[in-house]
């Protein structure tokens, strides 16, 4: 048996030059959202062995850019478990920041992560699709 609080996974990718939408380089905080989604649908599927459906988001914070060429982390955890909701948060860290002013392949590890967005959001898994037993948080 587990429990919300246990539940917990992350991601990491390097953004690429096709994840640019803006002028710069920059990433747009769509992208971001995309990633917390996939974290929602690991955290499900440990959860319920479902992937269940995002319905929303109840924050969403874009804290500091991200450009092509960074790596960022995204991380996510259950905190509160319903019926068939799943409230998660999630938080997004820029791990190793591209640094096109040296070089077009030049890069840096991030002694401290830089925490580029949050978000709190909910996702539903349908009774009739739980496949595992959980308890509430």
């Amino acid at each position: 048996m587990s429990e919300a609080r246990d539940l917990k996974a992350a991601i990491r990718v390097r953004l690429s030059a096709s994840d640019a939408h803006y002028g710069g380089q920059l990433v747009n905080g769509a992208h971001i959202l995309s990633l917390f989604g996939d974290v929602a649908t690991e955290l499900a599927i440990l959860c319920d062995g479902d992937e269940g459906l995002l319905v929303g988001y109840e924050s969403i914070e874009f804290l500091a850019p991200l450009y092509a060429g960074d790596f960022v982390e995204v991380t996510g955890r259950i905190t509160k478990i319903g019926r068939t909701s799943r409230r998660m948060e999630f938080e997004a860290r820029k791990v190793i920041s591209a640094r096109r002013d040296l070089s077009d392949s030049a890069a840096d590890v991030l002694e401290t992560p830089i925490i580029v967005g949050r978000a709190i959001g909910t996702t539903v898994v349908k009774a009739e699709q739980q496949r595992k037993i959980h308890t509430a948080a």
